[in-house]
């Protein structure tokens, strides 16, 4: 194990954020020993308390730390747009984590929605921009309460934010076999997509052992659920990577086991890992919460940290678990705890990292 301190911040948000980040805690901590967790409770019940999600000091406090996870954010009484405006989308910004980062894939002991898929059908990573497109402040609501009242919501796409995304998308790629679809919709958006579709042509030139597609959103998301063979890397705008990967992780076995990264790639500041599932307000406190997806963002924290071989084994400890099919959450047809499949899962993990002490115990 490696003997490196790293200083983490949690933030376990709402509803089941805060079970789920328990527990992923729990796994990390047994697969390296020299994480220091520092939580932060910044979430909807702090807004309702203080009328802020975070302090308006939040980017600057949470700086000086080597990365953060974070629960999920979201809960009855707060509008969706308050709560992430106030809390995540800021901290993207913040950090310039221009990176959304979510691998899909069939885990063992899982089943798709499809039918006769198997896991070599379904290992798709989605590349999201993750600080600009139409995720934009811009715009407006005029005349507000007369018969002519209208809003405008302005997309943003800048050179420096389509080629860093676009060129993140293609070296990925590269590494994983070579095919990269770009996601568009420029039969639709007359500036947008075609200025889009320009950037993505020009920087495949840089890569001619990369096979690309180009691919309008509507029939790429039917690609997804008919065809997802054919699919290796997916490279989206922030609106379309977002509604791409919750359809990806739905069809490959639920928002339950689907992690995501929000990555500075530079390393300037903290990036931020969190699972794609929402605060599922329903279920929270009540110990059944699938927290797989936390686990894997867990193990998405620790790889970005250099620390390999530890999330390999949380990795893999995930995929044993859940193959096994012994312990499973009731949304995977089993009956056990939150805390009973973290359990398992930092128990097999401990295996893997120490097998010699393990055998020893």
């Amino acid at each position: 194990m490696s003997d490196r301190k790293y200083r983490i911040a949690t933030i376990p948000g709402d509803g089941i954020g805060v079970d789920v980040t328990a527990a992923a805690v729990t796994v990390l901590d047994t697969v390296l020993p020299g994480l220091e967790w520092t939580e932060f409770d910044w979430s909807c019940a702090n807004y309702l308390r203080t009328g802020q999600m975070m302090p308006a000091d939040g980017p600057e406090l949470l700086a000086g730390f080597d990365a953060i996870l974070l629960g999920a954010v979201g809960f009855p009484g707060v509008p969706d747009h308050v709560s992430l405006w106030g809390l995540l989308i800021p901290l993207r910004r913040a950090f310039s984590q221009y990176v959304n980062l979510r691998p899909v894939r069939l885990l063992p002991g899982t089943e798709s929605a499809l039918r006769d898929r198997t896991a070599e059908d379904l290992d798709i990573l989605i590349v999201r921009e993750n600080s600009e497109g139409e995720y934009s402040e811009i715009g407006g609501k005029h005349n507000p309460g007369r018969d002519d009242e209208f809003v405008l919501q302005e997309s943003v796409f800048t050179r420096v934010g389509c080629e860093r995304i676009i060129r993140y998308a293609f070296d990925r790629a590269r590494e994983r076999g070579g095919k990269l679809c770009s996601a568009t919709k420029s039969n639709g958006l007359i500036h947008s997509m075609p200025y889009w579709d320009s950037v993505f042509d020009r920087i495949a030139g840089e890569y001619p052992d990369v096979q690309t597609r180009q691919m309008h959103v509507d029939a790429l998301a039917a690609e997804i659920v008919l065809h997802p063979d054919r699919l290796d890397v997916i490279v989206g705008s922030n609106l379309f990577g977002d509604i791409l990967s919750d359809l990806a992780a739905a069809v490959t076995g639920g928002l339950g086991l689907a992690p995501s990264g929000n990555i500075n790639p530079a390393g300037t500041a903290p990036s931020m890992f969190e699972a794609v599932h929402g605060s599922a307000p329903d279920i929270a406190g009540q110990g059944i919460a699938n927290p797989v997806a936390q686990i894997l963002a867990g193990a998405m924290l620790l790889d970005h940290l250099g620390e390999h071989t530890a999330a390999a084994a949380v990795d893999r400890a995930v995929c044993d678990v859940l193959g096994a099919g012994e312990v499973l959450t009731p949304d995977l047809g089993g009956t056990a705890t939150t805390t009973d499949l973290a359990a398992a899962i930092a128990s097999r993990a401990a295996e893997l990292v120490d097998p010699v002490g393990a055998e020893s115990h």
